[in-house]
């Protein structure tokens, strides 16, 4: 076989300096004994597809090209040329059409995966002597599966190392995030002292900043932001922890959580204030089982607690589902947890729920733990010791009392009601009257 072969492509196609490139680098291996496993150089060019620029389809092509040739094992000093025809190519591409096959085989020329040499006529053969041994070839050459082989392996080993590491760093910013939610959701619940709206509004500050597609350097710099963040908040536990003892522990709860026994006296849950006597319990059971058993309208709830209209944009609650939307801006604004509020919804009920919280955001400014108090009545809840209908009752006869002029005399007392009604003050609706009556007895 001759050694001169064509360096130069076949019609338009221009020559490049980075096929002479491949074409050294081919011709400096020749001169070595290399063997290398076309399989596993193709595995490793598969790794580092997108740091060559090789295309899916073009190493589909490349694929067929290496099937063509008869060996497993490829030495640098032996014959690498293939010659098949496009329509074999496309056979074995899985039907690729001619005009993708041209240009993703441009595609691998331009990445220096092979090497043209291209015939005068531009058509591929290969020309035997009498002895059956190829003496000149014209088609693709192999070459640089060989010559770059220890490139292509180095390639793929950096692909894999960088993989790893975008993947530990997503794997380290979703726990970050993770660990910081329910460590401040732990503060809360336990009553922490510290600027928890603080810590969220700086990991939403942080958190909105995560694109959905990211590279690695960016994920560990918003990664090394919530390692701050998140060492912050683990330094306060910690240190809130190692100062308390058991009963440190049931004092500062006690003190945040208001009502937190479920046979205190409170006037927001058993109505107008009353002497307790020795049965004050199973008077405030009796008095529970006579209240009314229907629903309350979303017009007495909303005239008990009028500061939740203003949680909505237009300031206005048409319907029930209104009402439950703003009790949901409520929560977060109260400082109680989602916990707290998913343990209410499911023993109140969604409805009931939502109306317990409004009255806690109406007398938000009395209460110093607001998540204390709701889990406070859901425990009593539980045991049937709590309805809503005392607590709103209390919030409307506050209400009205604030409008009275103040009573001269104790006699007078009697004759608030009419004197309110001639004096153009707060005036109860015809659908409070009943309800209002009652509780005034």
């Amino acid at each position: 076989m001759t050694e001169h072969l064509a360096t130069t492509p076949f019609g338009r196609r221009p020559m490049t300096l980075g096929m002479i490139s491949s074409q050294l680098a081919a011709k400096k291996e020749k001169s070595e004994t290399v063997i290398v496993h076309k399989w596993h150089v193709f595995q490793h060019i598969k790794e580092a597809r997108q740091v060559l620029g090789a295309t899916d389809r073009a190493l589909a092509i490349l694929h067929a090209l290496l099937s063509f040739h008869p060996e497993t094992a490829l030495q640098g000093d032996s014959e690498l040329i293939v010659w098949p025809s496009n329509e074999q190519l496309m056979a074995r591409a899985n039907g690729m059409p001619p005009t993708t096959l041209r240009r993703h085989l441009a595609i691998l020329v331009d990445c220096g995966l092979i090497i043209r040499r291209d015939s005068p006529n531009g058509k591929r053969f290969a020309r035997k002597g009498r002895g059956g041994e190829i003496e000149q070839a014209y088609g693709f050459d192999l070459a640089p599966i060989v010559a770059r082989a220890e490139e292509y392996k180095s390639l793929a080993e950096a692909v894999q190392a960088e993989k790893k590491a975008f993947r530990v760093a997503k794997e380290r910013l979703t726990i970050l995030r993770r660990d910081i939610v329910k460590m401040v959701e732990a503060g809360i619940d336990e009553g922490v002292p510290a600027d928890w709206r603080r810590f969220q509004q700086t990991y939403q500050d942080i958190a909105v900043r995560i694109p959905r597609t990211a590279p690695r350097q960016i994920l560990e710099s918003i990664g090394g932001e919530m390692e701050k963040l998140w060492r912050d908040i683990r330094e306060l536990l910690e240190s809130f922890t190692k100062t308390q003892n058991m009963d440190a522990n049931e004092s500062h709860s006690g003190r945040h959580i208001q009502n937190s026994n479920p046979d205190s006296h409170s006037e927001s849950e058993e109505g107008p204030p009353k002497k307790i006597e020795a049965g004050g319990k199973v008077a405030a059971t009796d008095n529970l089982r006579s209240l009314p058993k229907r629903e309350l309208p979303l017009g007495i709830v909303l005239d008990a607690c009028p500061e939740m209209r203003w949680l909505m944009k237009d300031g206005e609650i048409r319907h029930w589902r209104d009402f439950l939307a703003a009790a949901e801006l409520a929560r977060p604004m109260l400082g109680i947890s989602p916990s707290a509020w998913c343990e209410a919804r499911e023993v109140l009920g969604e409805q009931q729920a939502a109306i317990t919280l409004a009255a806690i955001y109406q007398k938000s400014d009395q209460i110093s733990s607001a998540g204390g108090y709701l889990r406070s009545l859901t425990e009593r809840a539980k045991d049937g010791k709590f309805s809503v209908w005392p607590m709103v009752m209390a919030l409307l006869r506050a209400k009205l009392d604030a409008s009275k002029p103040p009573a001269t005399q104790s006699g007078r007392d009697s004759a608030e009601p009419q004197k309110t009604a001639q004096g153009g003050g707060l005036q109860p609706s015809d659908q409070l009257r009943t309800p209002l009556s009652r509780w005034q007895k």
